[in-house]
């Protein structure tokens, strides 16, 4: 059945488009009811308004807050044309209904992230006439048109030119849908700061807003359907803030998961850095006062994973990078073995228009690679109070997000020999490169770049064969780190063996002391940082 819409009432926080909505509207016979600063900007844009004040008989009062709950809106909103005891109740009360509802709410989320924000401006952007006309219009979309976005303007204003000014059931369906989306993500939003400000960690219930970007072609197998959706706010730098600039290849499922796990990484670091991750795990990682010499560490780190893996970097990409990263086979890789190489995706806080042209044309691969581009990485903007949130069957755990680094003053060295300044930094480079890799988790550095990793086995020994058997010959006077601490002291011998030259491991074993002597033994220096880093 399609509903005529005769009567609408436009109340928007965003007026992004909403004058042209609301005249195209009006040239269609539709009479416009409106409220205070939306009101005041149709007028001016010389579409004909009636108040919301002219409707109820009552003043829009405190502050704005009072002015759309009233039984002449709501009743306009939910009676039931097709029952008579509504449409009599409608005629004794003189309610005239209205058909089409277009609000948008006070803006909550952007509000509270800035870093300035003030509980008394957190608690005055919590739109309640809003929702509340929202629901009450959805409820009834039988009848009523709900708009809640300047996207949807365009289509409803299509069908209704269309259809004699009507609007069809399926799209008030739609529409009604995408309503209760809203109301319900921005009244998680707000629940989520008011249990941080109370300091309430783990409320009752939890609810995570959540904003669909993209559907996606798959999700990690064909078979597979996959949609990707966005934290409704987040002031952080991240992945799901980045922009996806044009060409390159449809973003896939596999690709934001190893994107991010490489972003995360490279973010670490505060000198210039290069990532390149592979099924989620990074084969390659290094910093260098030159984001080039970076880049080429990073790559040399594995060149056969580096094979259609995930580039992250923490500097500009400039005309001189992009030239090194497009010819990162020939310069560096065939001689280590290589068959070739070609990145998914590229992510940066800026990619310069050079850079882009470079990475675009100079292979033919460049047509295919994703080019994110974050801005700036602002460490101080960290959410600290976003969930680690995993999922089970039925259900969800949710937990703090790891953000322990490198802590140099709580580290503690239990060996004679101590390692030395040069050390220090491959353990520190090892060490927050273990904490982004899945567990069991065995990474070898040497002047800063990882030489080999060892992830995800069953027992931290065969993580340590495999880094071992990477590294090969140039594990010999390298750092290597642990994400938990040896249950034995055979970690320690087969490090020993391959020429390791110092450890940095958590501690806390029942046989620390036999792991110590025998680091002791083999003239090994021992750093325990009294933190893990398991990663599931």
């Amino acid at each position: 059945m399609n509903v005529k819409v005769k009567r609408a009432l436009i109340s928007v926080s965003d007026k992004s488009g909403v004058a042209e909505f609301a005249k195209k509207l009006s040239g269609m016979g539709v009479e416009i009811i409106s409220t205070g600063g939306t009101a005041k900007a149709l007028k001016e844009a010389g579409v004909k308004v009636m108040a919301i004040d002219d409707v109820t008989g009552f003043p829009e009062m405190m502050d704005g807050r009072v002015k759309t709950l009233h039984p002449k809106i709501h009743g306009a909103l939910l009676g039931l044309r097709d029952k008579k005891e509504h449409t009599d109740a409608m005629k004794q009360h003189d309610i005239t209904p209205i058909d089409l509802v277009c609000v948008n709410l006070y803006p909550f989320e952007s509000t509270v992230v800035k870093p300035d924000c003030k509980f008394e401006d957190a608690i005055e952007n919590i739109d309640i006439g809003g929702p509340s006309m929202l629901r009450s219009a959805a409820k009834n979309h039988k009848f009523v048109t709900v708009v809640t976005n300047a996207d949807q303007y365009d289509k409803v204003i299509a069908e209704m030119e269309a259809n004699d000014g009507a609007v069809s059931d399926e799209l008030r369906s739609e529409l009604a849908r995408a309503a209760f989306s809203l109301t319900a993500s921005y009244d998680a939003a707000i629940s989520k700061y008011l249990a941080e400000k109370a300091g309430d960690e783990y409320p009752q219930r939890v609810s995570i807003a959540l904003k669909k970007e993209t559907g996606l072609r798959y999700g990690e197998n064909p078979h597979q359907s996959a949609a990707y959706y966005k934290l409704a706010a987040s002031g952080e730098t991240s992945v799901s803030s980045a922009k996806l600039l044009g060409g390159g290849k449809e973003i896939s499922f596999n690709n934001l998961l190893d994107t991010n796990a490489a972003f995360e990484l490279v973010k670490e670091f505060d000198e210039p850095a290069a990532v390149v991750v592979k099924h989620l795990n990074p084969c390659g990682c290094a910093v260098d006062s030159d984001i080039k010499e970076a880049y080429r560490k990073a790559y040399l780190g594995d060149v056969i994973s580096a094979f259609g893996g995930i580039i992250a970097l923490n500097q500009i990409v400039d005309a001189k990078l992009a030239d090194t990263i497009m010819e990162s086979y020939s310069l560096f890789g065939k001689e280590k073995g290589a068959s070739g190489f070609f990145a998914e995706v590229i992510i940066a806080p800026k990619f310069d228009a050079d850079a882009i042209e470079i990475l675009r044309t100079k292979k033919a691969w460049g047509e295919r690679v994703r080019l994110m581009e974050t801005g700036p990485i602002d460490r101080l903007r960290i959410d600290r109070k976003e969930f680690d949130v995993r999922c089970v069957i039925g259900g969800f755990l949710l937990q703090q997000r790891d953000l322990v680094g490198w802590e140099p003053d709580v580290l503690m060295y239990p060996t004679k020999v101590k390692p030395t300044k040069e050390q220090l930094e491959d353990l520190r480079v090892a060490w927050i490169t273990a904490k982004h890799v899945k567990s069991n988790t065995i990474v070898l550095t040497k002047q800063r770049r990882i030489l080999g990793v060892g992830a995800g086995q069953m027992n931290r020994v065969e993580s340590g064969l495999i880094a071992f058997k990477n590294a090969g010959q140039e594990a010999k006077g390298c750092a290597m780190a642990s994400d938990a601490f040896f249950p034995f002291p055979d970690n320690v011998e087969n490090a020993a063996k391959a020429g390791v030259a110092c450890i940095v491991q958590p501690g806390g074993s029942n046989k620390d002391d036999e792991v110590i002597a025998t680091a002791d033994k083999h003239g090994i220096a021992m750093v325990f940082t009294g933190k893990r880093h398991f990663k599931h």
